[in-house]
């Protein structure tokens, strides 16, 4: 009869648990391939190399490894994932045994008819050993573990994707101070271009060929530029103060390239297919680790509602009188016992933790399936992107340089008197205009490509690591 009670209250325990609403999980499969990647497919993909190798100019290359080392946010993250490794640690200590030492001692005074020879005091005193240990025998506690380290690791995979995030905005934001430098001197050769020529224009007043029209709108159009030359000056401020930020650093002024914005060129992009970023994009790992995860802490709420088995013992020395504290066997105590404890009634804290483990669960898949569809939406859009940018760029390149000779002509027949001083002046608008237009789309190319190698999973590659990571699931 007590068999069958035992049993019985057995298999009402595992009977009870309660069903989760489960999601029906159907594969996010990525597309074959990327539509519009003109480039050409080559066996070795400049994504998997590190930035170093990626980015040439020893300038850039240098403010980032400047940032890489002293940015704040890069720092806190490395704590966070100190943090998780320290909770790995935790929790492997949980299914291992647990010994203590334990020493303790006491008098007892009764009254006078409580027992027999209760006048005298009792004195007691215990030394020893204290050990209990869980059993892991759901595998409750290991899964916990494991649970932990991957966490850690999608930690790790977290600081990288910053660190991608870092490496390209480091980069565009050099590019974009380049670019204003190049801006900056154009309006200055626009400004004394304008200058001199209205110096001829005031000749010409003076000879009677022209009006004092004409040298008003020439001060008018050297005003104008003037104050572009200032917002230039301040966007080249904040922007400086910008990077001076991502490196970590109080404001200071920011060693660059000098020369012809135009002339920087990066590596072209080997054809990817979308089944790489499964292995390069941080942030898809990142939540690959937190689905595995959320899928083992479900076995953990699981495991909370089987029977668990304790032992517990202890040995050491236990006497009424110090004097045979040490006596061995005599004053030596040992005790070794063994427990299961099962929950029946009242499971609403269990159950609930269930629910929301399993909860998690779901919500991790959710965010693993964003992640694919951000990754693959992200390289599509910068892939158009480059696409469209070097088509207008090539057609504003010809606008450039048909300007420039409208500007040479421009000149000529304005000496000679065979065209009125506003030709020259919207002739040189127009070029000015067009040059700064250049500019624009050169720095949007180059954000655009950065924006494609980040989008892909570069820039990551070449950080040191955390010697946690080195470590195996396999082991727990």
């Amino acid at each position: 009869m007590k068999r069958i009670l035992i049993t019985s209250i057995f298999l009402f325990t595992f009977s009870c648990i309660p069903a989760l609403l489960e999601r029906d999980k159907e594969d996010l499969k990525l597309p074959d391939e990327f539509v519009n990647w003109e480039s050409s497919e080559k066996s070795e993909k400049l994504v998997n190399q590190i930035w170093k190798e990626f980015f040439k100019e020893s300038q850039l290359v240098e403010l980032i490894d400047l940032a890489i080392e002293n940015n704040q946010e890069l720092a806190i993250l490395e704590q966070e994932i100190n943090i998780s490794n320290n909770e790995v640690f935790a929790r492997q200590g949980e299914y291992l045994p647990k010994l203590s030492l334990q020493a303790d001692g006491g008098s007892e005074q009764k009254e006078r008819f409580s027992t027999p020879n209760a006048n005298s005091p009792t004195l007691f005193a215990h030394g020893g050993l204290v050990m209990s240990w869980e059993i892991d025998i759901w595998k409750k506690l290991r899964n916990a573990t494991k649970s932990a380290y991957l966490r850690y690791l999608a930690g790790i995979e977290g600081k990288r994707y910053v660190v991608t995030n870092l490496v390209a905005e480091i980069t565009d934001t050099y590019f974009e101070l380049i670019a204003l430098d190049n801006q900056l001197t154009l309006v200055e050769n626009y400004i004394e271009v304008l200058t001199k020529v209205k110096e001829i224009v005031v000749l010409q007043r003076e000879a009677g060929r022209t009006t004092s029209l004409a040298v008003k709108r020439f001060e008018a159009e050297v005003s104008k530029n003037l104050a572009r030359k200032f917002d230039i000056v301040q966007r080249i401020a904040i922007t400086e103060n910008r990077l001076n930020f991502l490196l970590g650093r109080f404001p200071e002024k920011i060693t660059r390239k000098q020369g012809d914005f135009l002339e920087i060129s990066l590596p072209e992009i080997q054809k990817s297919v979308p089944v790489d970023l499964l292995e390069n994009r941080p942030d898809i790992k990142q939540a690959t680790l937190m689905l595995e995860s959320r899928k083992l802490d479900v076995e953990v709420a699981r495991a909370k509602f089987y029977p668990s088995l304790q032992i517990d013992g202890n040995i050491g020395y236990e006497a009424f009188n110090s004097k045979h504290f040490k006596g061995t066997p005599v004053s030596l105590a040992y005790g070794l016992g063994g427990g299961i404890i099962a929950p029946l009634i009242n499971r609403k804290a269990i159950e609930a933790n269930y629910a929301t483990a399993n909860n998690m669960q779901i919500q991790a898949l959710y965010n693993y399936e964003v992640s694919l569809l951000k990754a693959f939406t992200e390289v599509t859009n910068q892939i158009v992107k480059i696409n469209n940018l070097n088509q207008k760029f090539e057609a504003k390149t010809k606008q450039v340089l048909n300007l420039k000779e409208s500007v040479e002509i421009s000149n000529i027949l304005f000496k000679a008197g065979r065209i009125d001083y506003i030709d020259v002046l919207f002739t040189q608008r127009d070029f000015l205009e067009a040059q700064i237009e250049v500019y624009e789309l050169k720095y949007s190319l180059l954000e655009s490509n950065v924006g494609l190698y980040k989008a892909l999973g570069g820039g990551w590659r070449g950080q040191k690591e955390p010697e946690g990571e080195k470590k195996k699931t396999s082991n727990f």
